[in-house]
């Protein structure tokens, strides 16, 4: 079973020692007779001559490729962001559990890597990287180690802002996710090893761009929801998250999140944020201090699969009075399946449409029926009647695996709906036994855990649950 793994890495308990092996003659023998009677003089030994330095100038011209070229110029940007953090811990059997005092936490040591986009020292980086941390600090390409500020987080986009202190920091050469071709080269940086070596240079690895638009959903026990994502064969490893995707021309296209893996390590399915997505959170982030995302007041369903499983545009569930979508005539019941020039397959390709918009973005919309409608995004609202501020009225349970075979869930883990008020119902589009799978990119497993997230929530967040066996996405905002 494939894993689906964010790429911050701990520090281990004990360095791994290298053993080199000395080559040996195969039968260990001592030289005969024979061999004594060749006289030293006639033994062959060959010369070689020395490469005139115009030659290898050349040599060394044609080993600069396109690959070396654009890794040198990103490389001194790259940076390791090491962690301080308090994590929980957990009673790994009812006896434990006895002796635990509550709220138990212990202190842990991880790293991944992050890239200066800014002369001022503007670090970016994963939300996952840093999460949950006490202390931050960044190693330079020079070995320089400095205490990091956090700016600020997106863990809906898995983005995460930093500023150091410095002066004539490198600064990476930032293009666009936007008009990349299937097959082009892909190069990742970052720092897999963290400081368990002597040096400071980080770690380059290539391949080319898999794909673009990907979405992710996690499997049981695994972490994140991704939209939009590269994917590349290029080789990511934990301790990658944070680190840049560029180009062949050295430009920053993507920030390294993910992977997909049985093993654990790279198999050649890596994902990467694409950068125009990060530097919008980075300038709402800097800009005024929080995401700034826009609405159009449409909540979209997964439509029925063909015979193969297979779905082709969504349905629009609501659509909020008095919304962009209203104002469009756009209507439930009607069928979308185009999103400013990307397919839909369903409601996550949607809500990757919506995750990247600010207002006064157009969103461009293929109805069923070859009409073509093109939105204004506006400000999110907070007092709309589509959207709540406080959950009451709604009854969950943890999904077992009776549960889950006596509904035919297609989920392993979650909070199902074993009841809802009406009016809950109708202010979040939610309905008994719909899975609550996910808040944002936190997978959730059992009621219990979703109880515990909405206790310390407030602001956006995004909901992701089951219905009909497809995933569907409703965005709320909630502030106390």
């Amino acid at each position: 079973m494939s894993a689906f793994l964010p790429l911050r890495t701990p520090h281990p308990t004990r360095w791994l020692a290298l053993a080199i092996l000395a080559a040996c003659a195969p039968d260990g023998g001592v030289a005969g007779e024979a061999d004594a009677a060749i006289p030293a003089a006639e033994v062959y030994a060959p010369s070689f001559p020395q490469q005139p330095i115009e030659a290898s100038a050349q040599l060394d011209q044609s080993r600069a490729t396109a690959i070396v070229r654009a890794a040198s110029r990103v490389a001194p940007a790259v940076v390791s962001v090491n962690v301080i953090s308090r994590q929980p811990v957990q009673a790994r059997s009812m006896w434990e559990s006895f002796f635990l005092p509550p709220g138990a936490a212990r202190q842990a040591v991880s790293f991944g890597s992050g890239v200066i986009v800014r002369p001022d020292g503007i670090i970016v980086t994963n939300n996952h990287v840093i999460e949950g941390a006490t202390q931050i600090r960044v190693t330079l390409s020079t070995g320089a180690d400095v205490d990091a500020e956090l700016v600020g987080t997106d863990p809906l986009a898995d983005i995460a802002v930093l500023r150091v202190q410095g002066r004539d920091l490198p600064v990476a050469p930032v293009g666009s996710a936007q008009g990349l071709m299937i097959g082009e080269w892909a190069v990742a940086i970052g720092n897999p090893l963290g400081n368990y070596v002597g040096d400071t240079q980080p770690t380059v690895t290539a391949g080319v761009v898999s794909a673009v638009g990907r979405n992710i959903a996690p499997s049981a026990g695994d972490q994140g929801f991704y939209l939009g994502m590269i994917q590349t064969d290029a080789a990511i490893n934990p301790g990658n998250s944070g680190g840049p995707l560029i180009n062949a021309a050295g430009e920053v296209i993507g920030i390294n999140a993910s992977i997909i893996s049985r093993s654990g390590g790279s198999e050649g399915l890596g994902f990467a944020i694409p950068i125009d997505r990060a530097l919008r959170v980075m300038n709402d982030l800097l800009e005024y201090g929080e995401i700034r995302r826009a609405w159009v007041g449409i909540e979209v369903e997964a439509v029925d699969a063909d015979a193969w499983g297979r779905t082709r545009g969504v349905r629009i569930a609501s659509v909020a009075q008095c919304s962009p979508g209203a104002r469009a005539s756009l209507r439930a019941g009607d069928r979308l399946l185009i999103a400013n020039r990307k397919p839909l397959a369903g409601p996550l390709d949607f809500q990757g449409a919506l995750l990247d918009l600010r207002a006064g973005d157009r969103l461009a919309l293929q109805v069923e029926g070859g009409r073509s409608i093109e939105l204004e995004a506006v400000a999110f609202p907070s007092t709309t009647a589509t959207r709540v501020r406080v959950l009451e009225g709604m009854d969950l349970i943890t999904v077992t695996p009776q549960i889950r075979a006596e509904r035919r869930l297609t989920s392993e883990a979650g909070a199902l709906i074993a009841g809802i008020s009406n009016e809950l119902a109708g202010n979040l589009g939610l309905e008994p036994g719909d899975v609550i799978v996910g808040i944002n990119r936190t997978p959730i497993r059992t009621a219990e855990e979703f109880s515990n997230i909405l206790d310390r929530l407030s602001g956006q967040f995004s909901l992701t649950f089951e219905r009909g066996g497809g995933y569907n996405v409703r965005t709320f905002y909630w502030r106390r």
